[in-house]
């Protein structure tokens, strides 16, 4: 296999992990602490590998250009199917909303200061312009997913290094007075982490594109993986270390007290670039899952997919942190569940069983937590 092909295929994996969820992270770590942010994530990290690992045995197992639905029929039937689109169509729209909300807020920190306008503004404006694109059916460039990681980096160091004199290490060890101090509390967490550890949706295009060298799928997970594992840590140690007990939900928002308006700038707007690129993407799948696999007419398919997360906004759901929550802690957690019951049908051994069982517990006790957490609130 040609090394060019895997980086690239390996960029397209680690792109689609790393998405809007960990924004939220910085804040995570400082009502947890952070040293327990950091175990949460390699806990977590190593599940979410296990799944895609697992998730990977399968899809080079089914019949090739299916996708998560054709995968929970082939292996379980039509009522698995009729579950996973279910969780695919309202995880996706859970997705885009919070893709518009962030991407709105970061829109609004980067203009406001010279036109002024209200965060519903320029979520109103984000929104017109992804819209208009996902209804003329214009993708980014199949090999942004490269540049646009290696510009993130960039952009981590740059603030990083602009940051050096207002950076204190201290701000670090001054965490943890939030939401862990009590140990279930700890699931509130588990959404988003694992709403941003996930990549099951791409493994399928993976696998398609590795053709005769479909061995090398699990190292390309694994190195995915861990290149998420390695960037979250970054971030969440820069944006941490800068802002502390100020750190905002979006991390971002919080460092304008700290750092020059140039630079910050900089972040939002490569922030606001990488979440319009991911909301056209997913806005044209879920377009395609609405017209193709429902048999809905093209224009509808388009209202749909692009005025529900916009109207789950204007009801009440504004709340970046919840949303994702409630995406990965549920819905990402019955994929979870599903691909778990596919394995034991597929393998049918004691180990696998055993295994199974472990990681199906773990995301029903997600579940109910989150479920928990949303009725409180």
């Amino acid at each position: 296999m040609k090394f060019k092909k895997f980086i690239f295929i390996l960029a397209t994996f680690s792109s689609t992990i790393i998405g809007v969820g960990f924004f939220s992270f910085p804040y995570l770590a400082s009502k947890l602490g952070f040293e327990t942010m950091i175990f949460y994530l390699l806990i977590m990290a190593a599940i979410v590998l296990v799944i895609h690992l697992i998730f990977s045995e399968l899809v080079l197992e089914a019949p090739d250009y299916s996708r998560f639905p054709g995968f929970a029929n082939f292996y379980l039937g039509k009522k698995a199917k009729i579950v996973s689109f279910f969780t695919s169509i309202f995880g996706m729209i859970g997705t885009l909303l919070a893709y518009l909300i962030v991407g709105g807020e970061f829109l609004k920190n980067i203009f406001s200061p010279i036109f002024g306008g209200s965060s519903v503004t320029y979520i109103l404006i984000y929104f017109i312009f992804a819209a208009a694109l996902i209804y003329f059916g214009i993708k980014a460039v199949e090999k942004f997913e490269f540049w646009s990681l290696i510009l993130f980096f960039i952009v981590l160091a740059f603030i990083f290094i602009k940051s050096l004199l207002v950076f204190d290490i201290k701000n670090l060890l001054l965490t943890g007075q939030g939401m862990g101090s009590k140990i279930p509390n700890l699931f509130l967490a588990f959404g988003p982490i694992l709403f941003s550890f996930w990549g099951m949706s791409i493994i399928p295009e993976m696998e398609e594109r590795l053709k005769n060298d479909k061995q090398q799928l699990k190292k390309i997970i694994l190195a995915g993986i861990l290149i998420a594992l390695l960037t979250y840590f970054l971030f969440i140690f820069i944006v941490l270390g800068i802002s502390g007990k100020y750190t905002s939900s979006d991390a971002l928002s919080g460092l304008k007290v700290f750092l020059a308006r140039d630079v910050l700038a900089i972040g939002f707007l490569f922030g606001v670039l990488t979440t319009f690129t991911s909301f056209i993407t997913i806005g044209l799948t879920l377009k395609k899952i609405f017209q193709y696999d429902l048999k809905v007419p093209e224009k509808i398919s388009w209202f749909i997919a692009c005025f529900s997360p916009l109207m789950l906004f204007f009801l009440g759901f504004k709340n970046f942190l919840q949303v994702i929550g409630f995406v990965g802690g549920i819905l990402l957690a019955i994929d979870g569940i599903l691909i778990c019951l596919m394995y034991q049908k597929f393998k049918k051994t004691k180990k696998a069983k055993i295994l199974t069982f472990i990681l199906a517990l773990i995301f029903i006790l997600a579940i109910i937590c989150e479920i928990k957490y949303f009725l409180i609130k």
